[in-house]
């Protein structure tokens, strides 16, 4: 039998299979059909040759904003996907229960791409999120509704992967109190809550023990007051003991929401993001998150390890959806979502954003000796044209 696909000949690193060797993929029906050492005898329709290119699962992006016309960051996945290698991405609290139902006919089931969505706990979601609305205005607390959300998330399980909470004083001034529902609304669901934490109140302490197994805290390597660094650079232990019970660990990049030696201090002391997301949106689209591959370029060039940096933008968000191995992995039988890269060696300029308290959004630079260029996006066994 001739298959749809083949990919001969890439460096294939796939760490929920434990694999990281030359193969040929075989893709059949959007499905992976096979892997095995690489053979001039195998038949398929397209035949792609890239040796020496990185390959892995299509990248699974676990903090983005893609609700593109319904709120004030939503940009469009599909051209960053033919773009970027991420064949899934899962929207971060965009839409909350009053308005979920229009981003799910209006954009999750138009899109090319896999969009996921953590459901906000606040029934407008983020179209409060806005400069034109003043910040003590935008998330009073009787917006979040537990009943609300349970049905939602009940109605929509398929796509609905978890909550989402606001939990930080630039948003609202109940972090906790919203935290604590949105808690509520995933033991219910049987779903995690992801909680962004930014500006205090509440702390990073109070956020971390509140968490279950499961549940995952954005934003974890931000600087400033809001860092998880204690006294002395050392890993505040409410993150350690978090990690310990199984809370989840993300980047959630962002506009002003990473620090590179807040990341760098981190890794040294041994402390590893369990998932690398970009928390991507129009505010930081053009500059200085770009896209997935550009954080986990980040991460390798501060120190992180190709093997982890490929999980925690594959299989471990995956994981954390309850979505793999049908997505983040190139198991025989999973989606055919494949991401290749070169992997560059050089000194480039990486840019993030520093919160000065002024409201502007001032970068700052380090040089990175790594650097992961896209090179191609097959989604459900399709090669994405990058022009699109």
């Amino acid at each position: 039998m001739s298959l749809d696909l083949l990919m001969r000949g890439g460096r294939v690193v796939d760490p929920g299979l434990d694999i990281d060797c030359t193969l040929d993929i075989g893709v059949q029906d959007g499905k992976i059909a096979c892997l095995s050492e690489p053979s001039e005898k195998t038949e398929a329709k397209n035949t792609i040759d890239i040796p020496g290119k990185l390959v892995t699962p299509g990248l699974v992006d676990l903090h983005t904003h893609v609700y593109w016309g319904g709120t004030p960051g939503g940009i469009q996945a599909d051209p960053i996907s033919a773009r970027s290698g991420v064949t899934t991405f899962v929207d971060a609290g965009s839409a909350g229960a009053g308005n979920f139902t229009g981003f799910l006919e209006h954009v999750i089931r138009k899109s090319r791409c896999r969009i996921l969505a953590f459901l906000n706990i606040y029934y407008p979601g983020l179209v409060t999120a806005s400069r034109w609305i003043s910040r003590g205005d935008r998330n009073p607390i009787y917006f979040a509704s537990v009943p609300a959300a349970i049905e939602m998330g009940e109605r929509y399980s398929d796509t609905i992967v978890g909550l989402k909470v606001m939990a930080s004083g630039e948003y609202n001034s109940f972090g906790l109190t919203a935290l604590r529902l949105g808690i509520d609304a995933g033991q219910r669901l049987g779903k995690p809550v992801m909680v962004h934490r930014g500006t205090p109140p509440p702390t990073a302490t109070e956020v971390l023990r509140e968490l279950r197994s499961g549940d995952i805290m954005t934003h974890s390597f931000r600087g400033g007051p809001t860092s998880c660094l204690a006294r002395g650079g050392k890993v505040m232990p409410e993150l350690l003991d978090a990690k310990e019970r199984g809370v989840i660990i993300d980047i959630g990049h962002g506009l002003r929401a990473f620090s590179a030696p807040v990341a760098r201090a981190m890794l040294e002391q041994g402390v590893l993001p369990d998932v690398i997301s970009s928390d991507l949106h129009a505010r930081n689209v053009d500059g200085p998150v770009y896209d997935l591959p550009t954080t986990m370029s980040k991460m390798l060039s501060l120190g992180m390890d190709l093997i982890d940096v490929v999980a925690a933008s594959t299989t471990n968000p995956a994981r954390a959806i309850g979505r793999f191995p049908e997505i983040g992995s190139l198991s025989v039988g999973s989606r055919a979502d494949i991401g290749v890269f070169d992997l560059v060696e050089g000194a480039f300029e990486f840019t993030y954003g520093v919160n000065d308290g002024t409201g502007s959004s001032p970068t700052e630079m380090f040089v990175g000796s790594k650097r992961l260029d896209h090179v191609m996006t097959v989604l459900d066994g399709e090669v994405l044209d990058n022009d699109r």
